[in-house]
Protein backbone atom coordinates (compact mmCIF):
# COMPACT_ATOMS: atom_id res chain seq x y z
CA UNK A 1 0.00 0.00 0.00
CA UNK A 2 1.21 3.50 -0.59
CA UNK A 3 0.10 6.04 1.83
CA UNK A 4 -0.86 9.91 0.85
CA UNK A 5 1.41 12.27 2.18
CA UNK A 6 -1.64 14.83 2.22
CA UNK A 7 -4.17 13.20 3.92
CA UNK A 8 -2.16 10.15 5.01
CA UNK A 9 -5.03 7.49 3.20
CA UNK A 10 -3.72 3.89 2.11
CA UNK A 11 -4.07 2.91 -1.85
CA UNK A 12 -3.02 0.34 -3.62
CA UNK A 13 0.27 -0.33 -4.32
CA UNK A 14 -0.64 0.55 -8.36
CA UNK A 15 -2.84 3.75 -7.80
CA UNK A 16 -1.19 6.75 -9.36
CA UNK A 17 -3.68 9.40 -7.43
CA UNK A 18 -4.83 8.99 -3.74
CA UNK A 19 -8.45 7.50 -4.11
CA UNK A 20 -9.25 10.16 -1.02
CA UNK A 21 -7.80 13.46 -2.07
CA UNK A 22 -6.90 13.40 -5.72
CA UNK A 23 -3.37 14.24 -4.84
CA UNK A 24 -0.28 12.60 -6.83
CA UNK A 25 1.38 9.97 -5.20
CA UNK A 26 5.25 9.49 -4.19
CA UNK A 27 6.50 6.20 -5.21
CA UNK A 28 9.69 4.85 -4.69
CA UNK A 29 12.01 4.84 -7.75
CA UNK A 30 11.83 0.94 -8.08
CA UNK A 31 8.22 0.65 -8.32
CA UNK A 32 7.95 2.94 -11.08
CA UNK A 33 10.24 4.85 -13.76
CA UNK A 34 12.58 7.48 -12.92
CA UNK A 35 10.34 10.14 -14.94
CA UNK A 36 7.01 9.55 -12.74
CA UNK A 37 9.04 9.87 -9.70
CA UNK A 38 8.15 12.92 -7.26
CA UNK A 39 10.31 13.38 -4.49
CA UNK A 40 8.86 14.30 -0.79
CA UNK A 41 9.41 17.80 -0.73
CA UNK A 42 7.67 18.56 -4.11
CA UNK A 43 4.28 20.59 -3.18
CA UNK A 44 1.50 19.02 -5.67
CA UNK A 45 -1.66 20.05 -5.81
CA UNK A 46 -4.42 18.71 -4.15
CA UNK A 47 -8.58 18.31 -4.53
CA UNK A 48 -10.55 20.10 -2.56
CA UNK A 49 -14.15 18.41 -2.33
CA UNK A 50 -15.44 21.86 -0.70
CA UNK A 51 -15.35 23.47 -4.03
CA UNK A 52 -16.63 22.73 -7.65
CA UNK A 53 -13.13 23.98 -9.16
CA UNK A 54 -11.06 21.44 -10.14
CA UNK A 55 -7.52 22.09 -8.80
CA UNK A 56 -6.60 24.06 -6.17
CA UNK A 57 -3.73 26.40 -6.20
CA UNK A 58 -2.34 28.30 -3.87
CA UNK A 59 -3.82 31.42 -1.82
CA UNK A 60 -4.15 34.85 -4.42
CA UNK A 61 -2.90 37.97 -2.39
CA UNK A 62 -6.15 40.37 -1.53
CA UNK A 63 -7.79 41.83 -4.13
CA UNK A 64 -6.62 39.36 -7.13
CA UNK A 65 -8.69 38.04 -9.76
CA UNK A 66 -12.39 38.67 -8.52
CA UNK A 67 -13.19 36.11 -11.17
CA UNK A 68 -10.72 33.12 -10.30
CA UNK A 69 -12.85 31.72 -7.11
CA UNK A 70 -10.51 28.57 -6.86
CA UNK A 71 -9.49 29.14 -3.58
CA UNK A 72 -12.58 30.35 -1.55
CA UNK A 73 -14.14 28.11 0.94
CA UNK A 74 -17.56 27.08 0.32
CA UNK A 75 -19.52 29.57 1.59
CA UNK A 76 -17.57 32.20 -0.48
CA UNK A 77 -18.30 30.02 -3.59
CA UNK A 78 -22.12 29.84 -2.90
CA UNK A 79 -22.07 34.31 -2.76
CA UNK A 80 -19.85 33.98 -6.08
CA UNK A 81 -21.60 31.44 -7.97
CA UNK A 82 -23.23 32.75 -10.98
CA UNK A 83 -25.22 29.40 -11.66
CA UNK A 84 -26.35 26.00 -10.04
CA UNK A 85 -27.60 22.74 -11.14
CA UNK A 86 -29.79 20.86 -9.01
CA UNK A 87 -30.43 17.16 -8.92
CA UNK A 88 -34.09 16.53 -9.90
CA UNK A 89 -34.21 12.59 -10.74
CA UNK A 90 -31.33 10.03 -10.07
CA UNK A 91 -29.17 8.93 -7.14
CA UNK A 92 -29.45 11.66 -4.53
CA UNK A 93 -32.57 14.59 -5.75
CA UNK A 94 -32.06 18.25 -4.15
CA UNK A 95 -28.26 17.74 -4.29
CA UNK A 96 -26.99 21.26 -5.53
CA UNK A 97 -23.81 22.30 -7.20
CA UNK A 98 -22.75 25.67 -7.70
CA UNK A 99 -21.37 27.08 -10.72
CA UNK A 100 -18.27 29.57 -9.67
CA UNK A 101 -16.03 29.38 -12.95
CA UNK A 102 -16.98 29.77 -16.48
CA UNK A 103 -16.55 26.63 -17.78
CA UNK A 104 -17.64 23.67 -15.43
CA UNK A 105 -17.42 20.27 -16.66
CA UNK A 106 -19.67 17.78 -15.45
CA UNK A 107 -18.63 13.77 -14.89
CA UNK A 108 -17.30 11.21 -12.27
CA UNK A 109 -14.61 11.65 -10.38
CA UNK A 110 -11.01 9.39 -11.42
CA UNK A 111 -8.33 9.72 -9.77
CA UNK A 112 -6.46 6.82 -11.00
CA UNK A 113 -6.52 8.48 -15.16
CA UNK A 114 -6.48 11.73 -13.65
CA UNK A 115 -10.19 12.97 -14.17
CA UNK A 116 -11.59 15.87 -11.75
CA UNK A 117 -15.15 17.05 -12.55
CA UNK A 118 -15.82 20.29 -11.25
CA UNK A 119 -19.73 18.62 -11.13
CA UNK A 120 -18.50 15.37 -9.86
CA UNK A 121 -22.00 12.68 -9.88
CA UNK A 122 -19.78 9.95 -9.42
CA UNK A 123 -22.04 9.66 -5.55
CA UNK A 124 -25.27 10.64 -7.23
CA UNK A 125 -25.05 7.69 -10.26
CA UNK A 126 -25.57 4.58 -8.52
CA UNK A 127 -25.31 2.85 -12.41
CA UNK A 128 -21.95 4.58 -13.80
CA UNK A 129 -24.97 6.13 -16.99
CA UNK A 130 -22.36 9.47 -16.29
CA UNK A 131 -19.42 9.55 -18.60
CA UNK A 132 -16.03 10.09 -16.93
CA UNK A 133 -15.71 13.19 -18.83
CA UNK A 134 -20.08 13.81 -19.70
CA UNK A 135 -20.34 17.36 -20.65
CA UNK A 136 -19.15 21.18 -20.09
CA UNK A 137 -21.41 24.06 -19.14
CA UNK A 138 -19.48 27.51 -20.50
CA UNK A 139 -20.65 31.22 -19.55
CA UNK A 140 -19.85 34.00 -21.66
CA UNK A 141 -21.25 37.35 -21.89
CA UNK A 142 -23.78 36.14 -19.33
CA UNK A 143 -25.10 33.36 -22.05
CA UNK A 144 -24.71 30.21 -21.12
CA UNK A 145 -23.90 27.00 -23.20
CA UNK A 146 -23.79 23.18 -22.82
CA UNK A 147 -21.53 20.30 -24.72
CA UNK A 148 -21.39 16.97 -24.79
CA UNK A 149 -18.00 15.79 -24.47
CA UNK A 150 -18.26 12.29 -26.31
CA UNK A 151 -20.41 10.84 -24.04
CA UNK A 152 -21.40 7.06 -23.97
CA UNK A 153 -25.32 7.71 -22.59
CA UNK A 154 -25.81 11.02 -24.06
CA UNK A 155 -26.32 14.82 -23.06
CA UNK A 156 -30.02 15.72 -23.38
CA UNK A 157 -31.50 19.58 -23.30
CA UNK A 158 -35.44 19.77 -22.16
CA UNK A 159 -35.69 16.17 -23.05
CA UNK A 160 -34.97 17.09 -27.03
CA UNK A 161 -32.36 15.09 -29.06
CA UNK A 162 -29.00 14.07 -27.74
CA UNK A 163 -26.33 16.44 -28.63
CA UNK A 164 -23.61 15.74 -30.79
CA UNK A 165 -20.10 15.79 -28.80
CA UNK A 166 -18.45 18.97 -29.23
CA UNK A 167 -21.45 20.85 -30.38
CA UNK A 168 -22.76 23.76 -28.28
CA UNK A 169 -26.02 24.18 -27.47
CA UNK A 170 -27.43 27.32 -25.70
CA UNK A 171 -28.56 26.47 -22.38
CA UNK A 172 -31.21 28.60 -20.10
CA UNK A 173 -32.07 29.66 -16.97
CA UNK A 174 -34.70 26.41 -15.98
CA UNK A 175 -33.80 24.02 -18.55
CA UNK A 176 -33.42 20.18 -17.65
CA UNK A 177 -30.23 18.71 -18.70
CA UNK A 178 -30.05 15.08 -18.60
CA UNK A 179 -26.62 13.02 -18.22
CA UNK A 180 -26.76 9.60 -18.27
CA UNK A 181 -29.49 8.69 -16.06
CA UNK A 182 -28.90 11.71 -13.85
CA UNK A 183 -31.77 14.45 -14.36
CA UNK A 184 -30.76 18.04 -13.18
CA UNK A 185 -32.25 21.15 -13.75
CA UNK A 186 -30.28 24.45 -14.37
CA UNK A 187 -30.40 27.51 -11.99
CA UNK A 188 -29.14 31.29 -12.91
CA UNK A 189 -28.31 33.08 -10.05
CA UNK A 190 -30.48 36.49 -9.84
Amino acid sequence: MIKCHTCQTANLDTSRFCDECGTRLIQPLGDIGHADYLPPTVETPSRSFANIDSISLSPAPVGALESENVNEPVEHSAKHAHARLVIERGGTPGTEFQLTSDESTIGRWDADNGVFPDIDLDAHDDDAKVSRRHARIRRNNGSYFIEDLGSTNGTYVNRGRRLLPGNTQILNDGDEVIVGKTFLRFLVKR
